[in-house]
């Protein structure tokens, strides 16, 4: 993704969107012959109202709304470079036909996405809010992790858009729920390390500088109860968004069988890292609770992260972004058995 400019406008719009669960009937660890139930308590509502629309692969996405890390899904899905960016600057559309209308896109194109596309405004409630509001702080860490990552081999230049993106993009998409949960404003302190790292990238205080801005994103993070952070099903909800963004973000940094789009590249190690760390924080419980599900998501997940070596891009891909999309889709189907099983014991 590189960096944009939001364009906002207000949208009124009415619906019921109710969020689809993974693919069902697909044999995996725990349900060899049994179909994923659809995931319930995390239904939404879509009403006039000034919200953005999540990052989940299962709901539509606003183009109208939407952040660069949610087009890019279409970016990924058609192939087509810089297609996200093409969306935004051709902002506002009435229909999602007007992808076509507008030549963003051909018939045969909006054809193969039309299901995704909305232009209507999604408000989300319930534990699905509270996922959404960690996917995207977790998208936020993700591309701080790899900006320090950067930093560290001395690449500011290359850092610069990963600094730049939990700022320019993704707060103005999260801040009404950080002022929801009375979260301290922590926009100055991303902007202040953006500064630094564009005017001074070895100044002695950029340390500190990182550090606060960490810190602040962790800080929002624990707005949300401790019980329900450490909580089995929340947490891998959490994991599905940031490795559909990622897969997402892979899928648009290939292009004939080569990396060309280094900023993806790096976007989608980012998700994969603290997806990775996530993981770990629940991978006890999970290998004690769903020892069979743990295994299939264990080993789906360190075959992923192989796929990034470094921060730097390889000379070659290490996995098509079909492969990379298996990967994601195993890890997917077994957190929904965990999922489904952990909701059914709840209200039972």
């Amino acid at each position: 993704m590189i960096k944009v400019r939001y364009i906002f406008l207000a949208v009124a719009a009415c619906a019921i969107v109710s969020l689809s669960s993974c693919n069902a009937g697909t044999p995996t660890a725990d349900n060899t012959g049994a179909s994923v139930a659809n995931s319930s308590p995390q239904a939404s509502e879509a009403v006039s109202k000034n919200s953005h629309s999540g990052h989940g692969s299962k709901a539509q996405i606003n183009i109208n709304t939407a952040i660069l890390s949610e087009l890019d899904k279409f970016e990924g899905k058609l192939a087509i470079p810089a297609l996200s960016n093409k969306i935004q600057a051709n902002r506002p559309y009435a229909s999602p036909s007007e992808l076509v209308s507008k030549k963003v896109i051909t018939q045969e194109q909006f054809d193969q996405i039309k299901d995704m596309v909305t232009v209507q405004e999604i408000a989300l409630t319930g534990e699905a809010k509270d996922v959404d509001y960690m996917s995207k702080l977790g998208l936020m860490k993700g591309h701080l992790l790899v900006a320090k990552e950067l930093l560290d081999q001395n690449q500011p230049k290359q850092a610069e858009p990963h600094i730049g993106h939990p700022v320019e993009e993704i707060y103005v998409d999260v801040e009404e729920q950080l002022n929801e949960r009375k979260v301290k404003e922590f926009k100055t302190t991303l902007v202040s390390l953006q500064d630094l790292v564009k005017s001074n990238p070895k100044a002695a205080k950029l340390k500190t500088d990182f550090a606060s801005s960490m810190q602040a994103v962790d800080g929002a993070i624990a707005a949300l109860p401790e019980a329900q952070r450490s909580k089995t099903g929340f947490v891998l909800q959490t994991i599905n968004e940031l490795l559909d963004s990622a897969n997402s973000e892979y899928g648009a940094a290939i292009a004939n069988g080569k990396i060309s789009a280094a900023i993806e590249y790096q976007d989608s190690r980012g998700f994969v890292i603290y997806a990775n760390q996530l993981y770990k924080g629940i991978s006890s419980q999970m290998a004690k609770d769903f020892p069979e599900a743990h295994k299939a998501i264990e080993t789906s997940m360190a075959e992923l992260t192989k796929v990034w070596p470094s921060a730097i891009p390889p000379s070659a891909p290490v996995k098509t972004p079909d492969d990379v999309t298996k990967l994601v889709k195993t890890i997917e189907q077994n957190s929904q058995i965990v999922i489904d099983k952990s909701n059914t014991q709840a209200q039972g």
